[in-house]
């Protein structure tokens, strides 16, 4: 087992990675602060892996309340929300009780928004069971809702107690889920580590593969990554760099997924678009090469992810866009890679700059 540390001083936890995690009973009786819990998953989680969570939780006498959900993004609302807060209200869980969220991104955020606003505030653990979720969404507290005008729209940051990655569970994805997930795992090579971003183009078959091996490493070094950027800056403060770089391609990603309907894309297929359309965009800016756009469009199609986004309409894409979380005081910010390892937060970016590269990387 490998594990990690998120240095966040009275708010730290750690991140626990490795094979058959779920059968172990001593990794969670230390982070429950009560003798019952409520595990929320969702309709196809719920039937590989929770009998085997409930059956290690009851090895450590903890009564559980399990909470199942739709499964898919367009679920990640209100009305999942509320089921959530009228299954424990009818439980009658109290302050003591832990949420615990085992699934992918939709479910650990919605668990998350759940934990942090029902009576105020109560402690949760991430047991991720997506690529996706193990490296990027279970770790560093963002919790939330969609709303259909924009993705993430409405939710709170609170940190989890303690994340659980079993690499075992990602033997089940579909190959397009994996996929998916490896979009946020280039993501960190691009934007703050290129020795990763050059072990990730030698080692991509074997991770598209399902390789334990090359996954685990690959799930820790992100990990890694996004435990760093995390305690230097929690809440996504900061005015350059910081937590909001790793949100490279999330702008135009995010665009996707609100025009094309919720679930209609993953979120990891978005943001290879939109990371295509970030490094198109840092071309026409002179910062990278057509060799350097190249490279990065060649290491997501190895990951089979889409390199092209739909053709929305330029308009469309705008108005989506000007309702992301990095607009400030009526400007846009995009995160763009000033090179390939390097990214920045930006306003430079002109309307035609956006524009003809929406025009460049989309497709009917």
């Amino acid at each position: 087992m490998r594990r990690l540390n998120v240095a966040l001083a009275e708010r730290s936890y750690p991140i626990l990675i490795g094979s058959d995690l779920l059968q172990n009973a001593e990794n969670l009786p230390p982070y429950l602060q009560g003798p019952r819990v409520a595990v929320i998953s969702n309709t196809t989680v719920a039937p590989l892996y929770l009998d085997t969570l409930l059956a290690t939780l009851e090895k450590v006498g903890v009564g559980v309340t399990p909470i199942i959900l739709p499964d898919g993004e367009k679920f990640k609302n209100w009305e999942s929300l509320n089921a959530i807060y009228d299954a424990l209200l009818a439980a009658r869980c109290d302050r003591g009780t832990t949420l615990i969220a085992l699934g992918g991104g939709v479910i650990g955020d919605l668990a998350g928004f759940a934990a942090a606003t029902y009576q105020r505030g109560v402690p949760f653990i991430q047991i991720p069971t997506t690529l996706l979720s193990q490296v990027d969404s279970s770790v560093g507290g963002k919790t939330g809702i969609n709303h259909p005008r924009g993705k993430n729209m409405v939710g709170a940051f609170w940190q989890p107690k303690l994340v659980v990655a079993d690499t075992l569970t990602l033997r089940s994805l579909p190959a397009r889920e994996l996929s998916a997930g490896l979009a946020e795992v280039i993501k960190y090579g691009l934007v703050r580590d290129l020795p990763f971003l050059e072990w990730l183009e030698s080692n991509m078959d074997r991770l598209v593969a399902g390789d334990d091996e090359a996954l685990a490493y690959a799930i820790e070094r992100s990990c890694r990554n996004k435990a760093e950027v995390v305690a230097n800056d929690e809440f996504e403060t900061a005015k350059e760099g910081g937590r909001a770089l790793l949100n490279l391609g999330h702008t135009f990603g995010h665009a996707i997924e609100s025009g094309m309907g919720y679930g209609h894309w993953l979120h990891g297929e978005a943001v290879a678009a939109g990371t295509v359309m970030a490094a198109e965009l840092s071309r026409r800016l002179g910062w990278l090469s057509a060799a350097d756009v190249d490279r990065v469009r060649n290491l997501l199609q190895r990951a089979g992810l889409p390199v092209c986004g739909p053709m929305l309409g330029a308009e469309r894409y705008l108005e989506f866009m000007s309702n992301d979380k990095k607009v400030s005081a009526g400007r846009l910010r995009l995160v763009l890679l000033q090179s390939i390892g390097t990214a920045v937060t930006t306003s430079d970016a002109t309307r035609e700059d956006i524009l003809a590269t929406l025009t460049a990387c989309c497709h009917e």
